[in-house]
């Protein structure tokens, strides 16, 4: 994909002397240009705040503002735009949803549904809200390929499971997981759908309706965007039940010293002043990926993915984690008894960037029995060569430190 690689200034520096091959795209995506300039034009010619002040200024930047959000609307399936909050991240979403829904629905001895598959940012903030309500956290088993075990899924379902929390496209293994079979299991025991699409935002199509999702969070740096910035959906009916995250300017319709009315969603949960350049960004990310299209992204992942996997099963010694039919981008493994930070401290010495660790999915590290694994996540701008090169480091790998 020779135009989505020309539009990325960062692949054009070199690392210890040699060519970047950027292979971390699980933990941040590249920036194209089109996503820096939006953010260096709200600082050059204002950068002025949006929905207050009396000025062309204030007026242009809530217009462009606003416009992001109809887009991110139409990138999910959204009936509203009332629909989608901009926050931090999927970890912030995570943090207003297990802070107010809970407060909504969940009560002393209550269940919250996860999987072994989760990153910290879907685990610790229903632990935290279920610590407070005196409920309870239950997770669903995660298989020797890397998918989720759904028979053990419809047994844990009752009356008592009110959230259930999943994430679409493991960040660790790269599972895509079935989550419009497990919301509709969910549903039938009338618990409240989350989903976790800060993987699967740059790869595949989110459509909220046909996931059955009640809420959804992602990130955009993860899809080509700046850091500091996400979308939360949630279905408007739910919303309009939830009581505010944070308070502040902006989410008030009206303050007095004996109590304080609130505007209705989605402004109720974006108290103060918003990250108005990064919204701008995010919304240059959300053309980015819509103009270059999902069947053709696709198409380039499973053509990139498929050289890598061939290639790591010709190197001795290599062990796939995670080999779930369904998997996209991401390509976890262990090189003997070696450690990952060995393993990708040589492959950094070639210029070659992955991750080694636990990736913040602990739980799902433990039951593998593992500390960790090396990370190799691809994105639009992989090429062959780059995959080449991967593997040709790898092998180097494997000869120093066997």
């Amino acid at each position: 994909m020779k135009k989505s690689a020309s539009t990325s200034p960062q692949l054009r520096r070199q690392v210890r002397g040699r060519r970047l091959i950027y292979l971390d795209n699980a933990a941040t995506t590249l920036k194209p240009l089109p996503v820096i300039e939006a953010v260096r034009e709200h600082m050059s010619l204002g950068a002025a705040n949006v929905h207050r002040g009396a000025h062309l200024l204030s007026d242009e930047a809530t217009d462009r503002f606003e416009a992001v959000r109809e887009r991110a609307r139409a990138f999910l399936g959204a009936e509203s735009k009332s629909e989608v909050i901009f926050t931090r991240g999927t970890t912030e979403g995570m943090n207003l949803l297990a802070h107010s829904l809970s407060r909504v629905i969940l009560n002393e001895d209550d269940e919250i549904i996860l999987s072994q598959m989760e990153h910290h940012s879907n685990i610790v903030p229903w632990q935290i809200a279920a610590r407070e309500r005196r409920a309870r956290v239950r997770f669903v088993p995660v298989l020797d390929d890397g998918s989720l075990d759904y028979a053990a899924f419809e047994a844990m379902l009752s009356p008592r499971a009110k959230i259930v929390s999943l994430v679409h496209l493991s960040n660790a293994l790269g599972t895509l997981n079935p989550l419009a079979r497990f919301f509709a299991a969910a549903r039938e025991v009338g618990a409240v759908c989350v989903a976790d699409a800060a993987q699967s935002a740059s790869v595949y199509p989110l459509d909220v309706k046909g996931l059955g999702c009640d809420f959804l969070a992602l990130s955009g740096h993860k899809m080509f965007g700046p850091t500091g910035v996400g979308v939360l959906y949630g279905r408007l009916s739910w919303l309009e039940k939830l009581p505010p995250y944070q308070g502040g300017g902006s989410m008030i319709s009206e303050v007095r010293e004996d109590g304080v009315d609130f505007l209705p969603p989605p402004h109720r949960f974006e108290a103060g002043t918003p990250p108005i350049a990064e919204v701008l960004g995010l919304g240059e990310a959300m053309k980015f990926i819509t103009e270059i299209g999902f069947d053709q992204l696709k198409a380039h992942e499973r053509a990139i993915m498929s050289l890598a996997e061939e290639g790591l099963a010709r190197i001795p010694d290599v062990r796939r984690i995670g080999t779930a039919p369904e998997h996209s981008h991401v390509l976890s493994f262990l090189l003997g008894r070696s450690h990952p930070s060995d393993v990708g401290a040589i492959l950094d010495e070639q210029g070659v960037a992955v991750r080694a660790g636990h990736h913040c999915c602990q739980p799902l590290m433990r039951r593998f029995g593992i500390p960790g694994t090396v990370r190799a996540s691809f994105s639009v701008y992989t090429s062959e060569e780059d995959i080449r090169d991967f593997l040709i480091s790898v092998q180097k790998a494997k000869d120093l430190l066997s």
